[in-house]
C-alpha cells in the first residue's frame, strides 16, 4: 500500500556524460526518507538490488530522495493527512 513502483525502460539518458546503460531511482515518502542516516541505508539497499537486477556498476546508477507531507498525497478523495 505504501510503495508505488512506475519503470521506463528505453529512455535516452546521459549520466556523467556518457550514455552508456544507466538508471535513475526516485524515491519519494512520507517520514521515511527525511535525513541522511536514513537515506544513507535506503541507499545501499537500492544499490544491493539495482546492481543484482540490472547488471549495471554502482557508478551508472543515481538515486534521488524525495520526503513529502503528508498534505502533499491525494488519496481517496483527500489528503493523507486526513486518512
Amino acid at each position: 500500500q505504501r510503495v508505488n513502483v512506475t519503470v521506463r525502460s528505453g529512455l535516452p539518458m546521459v549520466l556523467a556524460g556518457s550514455a552508456e546503460p544507466c538508471a535513475q531511482l526516485h524515491v519519494s515518502s512520507i517520514g521515511v526518507v527525511g535525513s541522511a542516516e536514513q537515506n544513507r541505508r535506503h541507499s545501499a539497499r537500492f544499490f544491493d538490488v539495482l546492481t543484482a537486477q540490472l547488471g549495471l556498476s554502482p557508478e551508472r546508477i543515481i538515486i534521488r530522495f524525495y520526503p513529502l507531507e503528508p498534505w502533499q498525497i491525494g488519496k481517496n478523495g483527500t489528503v493523507v493527512t486526513f486518512l
